[in-house]
């Protein structure tokens, strides 16, 4: 380590930044760096709290890829990542690459074969905030707020929100400071927020979370989603390994019994995981867009490969019978809580690929075919509103903006998830099943349920794993299109 006296900050020795030419061998160097980092900051932080204020300031740095490219030749055009869009400087900064570890090599990889250029492993400028460098380190005590006799941010770096926000996936960060372009959607402060959000609001650790996650607003789905689990565990050939429950509660045998959180937290969540990442993720969201929001601006930054909506909703037309289901192929946005990221005139348009998986998982599910479907399925545009008791309003404004978009259902977060997926490039569907038919006087009341209405409710979540795992055998390049890609992107997906 060097002490710089002028500055008054303390730093770990870092080697100089070096070039690679193999993936794997720049992500050891990310996880070597990060190690070193954090490692750092949580010796000094542990003695800090144990001892005195320290008598200078204590930092360490996020490390970053960084890669130069001069030449205007084109790359493989039929993905829509894993290159970049012109001749330049670009640069990322990197956290938890244990965790992202796959990925990071993945999109490594094709830089270095599109564009047949070494990457660049080093420190960056920018400081790692001590909460995230310590959050889940057992060997780090958290004090009390007002235990410490000092101020944090007067000795060790705390969260900005400079380098903490969707500015590059809002498209209103085009270059980082230092002139150098984004080659992430990400900061890592962005991503270490979100991670330190997941596990709060979840009750489960990132590292859990797989590539393909169903939302939910009903908990019924949950206990349907656990026995689906112990199903799989119990068949070796499933390719399931563990299931894990809220409190990271883990069941490896499908006899087992998994141990019950003292509390839930705000959004349950349910991971059905195999050994690649590739199983299925269930999150409670509950009602609301806010919540919606909330749980995808964070799970964004792991990168799924897909998540949909399936969850209960209002149907809008006489037609429809309670348990009916309704596959989204537009959205009237009137959540209002993504408008001032995602202005309201942006199409969200239904992708091909979702929809099919969707349509072939009704119908393998149900074992109805073609036009048969349309007895139990209906297609159109899913209103979604931020007022639960929108029926207690004057009828006249609500039901002529319904008719006008042709919407043939209503719920409070489908098109909230859609809208967060177009945003941060995750392709995105939705499933919904009608609980309850307001504007024909069918309620949400006990005892309204009918027999057909409870059939289908246990088979929708076998619907959205299905098509899960039909999304799975697709090629990832199929899944991630170009048609959630703007002028400029990042080149990492």
């Amino acid at each position: 380590m060097h002490d710089d006296k002028t500055l008054s900050i303390l730093t770990p020795d870092h080697p100089i930044s070096d070039q690679f030419t193999a993936a794997e061998a720049a992500v050891d160097q990310l996880e070597a760096l990060y190690a070193q980092a954090t490692a750092f900051l949580a010796r000094h932080f542990s003695a800090a709290v144990l001892g005195d204020k320290p008598a200078t300031r204590i930092r360490a740095f996020y490390p970053e890829i960084r890669l130069t490219t001069t030449s205007h030749t084109k790359s493989d055009s039929r993905l829509s990542f894993g290159h970049v869009a012109q001749p330049g400087t670009y640069s990322t900064t990197i956290t938890r690459p244990d965790l992202f570890r796959q990925y990071l090599i993945q999109q490594i990889d094709l830089l270095m074969k599109n564009h047949g250029v070494t990457v660049q492993i080093g420190p960056s400028d920018t400081p790692i905030p001590v909460h995230f460098a310590v959050a889940g380190n057992p060997g780090v005590s958290i004090p009390q707020e007002g235990v410490l006799e000092f101020s944090l941010r007067d000795v060790f770096d705390v969260p900005d929100l400079a380098t903490t926000n969707d500015d590059i996936v809002n498209g209103t960060r085009t270059a980082h400071p230092d002139g150098s372009f984004p080659l992430a959607p990400f900061t890592a402060q962005r991503v270490d927020y979100s991670l330190a959000r997941l596990t709060h609001y979840t009750a489960t650790y990132p590292e859990h979370f797989q590539n393909h996650v169903l939302f939910t607003n009903y908990q019924f789905y949950v206990e349907e989603f656990e026995a689906y689990a112990r199903q799989m565990l119990a068949d070796p050939a499933s390719g399931y390994t563990a299931f894990v429950g809220t409190g990271n509660a883990v069941l490896t045998d499908a006899d087992g019994v998994l141990a019950a959180p003292l509390k839930l937290p705000q959004m349950p969540t349910y991971h059905l995981k195999r050994a690649d990442g590739q199983g299925i993720t269930l999150v409670n969201i509950g009602v609301g867009p806010s919540n919606a929001k909330t749980a995808t601006d964070h799970i964004a930054v792991l990168r799924p490969h897909a998540w949909m909506m399936v969850g209960h909703c209002a149907g809008l037309r006489n037609s429809q019978r309670l348990g009916d289901f309704v596959l989204a192929h537009a959205y009237l946005r009137e959540d209002h809580v993504l408008d001032d990221d995602l202005p309201v005139w942006v199409p969200i348009p239904a992708l091909a690929e979702i929809q099919i998986a969707l349509e072939a998982a009704v119908a393998d599910v149900t074992q109805l075919q073609g036009f048969d479907l349309k007895r139990i399925m209906r297609t159109g545009t899913v209103a979604t509103i931020d007022n639960r008791n929108w029926e207690l309003r004057d009828q006249s404004g609500p039901v002529k903006r319904l008719s006008q978009s042709r919407a043939i259902a209503l719920d409070m977060e489908s098109a909230t998830i859609a809208a967060n997926g177009f945003r941060f490039r995750v392709p995105y569907g939705t499933l919904l099943c009608v609980s309850d038919k307001p504007l024909h006087g069918e309620l949400k009341l006990p005892g309204m349920a009918s027999d057909f209405y409870k059939t289908q409710v246990a088979r929708h979540l076998q619907i959205g794993i299905r098509a899960m795992e039909r999304l799975r055998e697709m090629p990832l390049e199929r899944i991630h299109s170009r048609k959630l890609r703007s002028f400029e992107e990042t080149a990492f997906l």
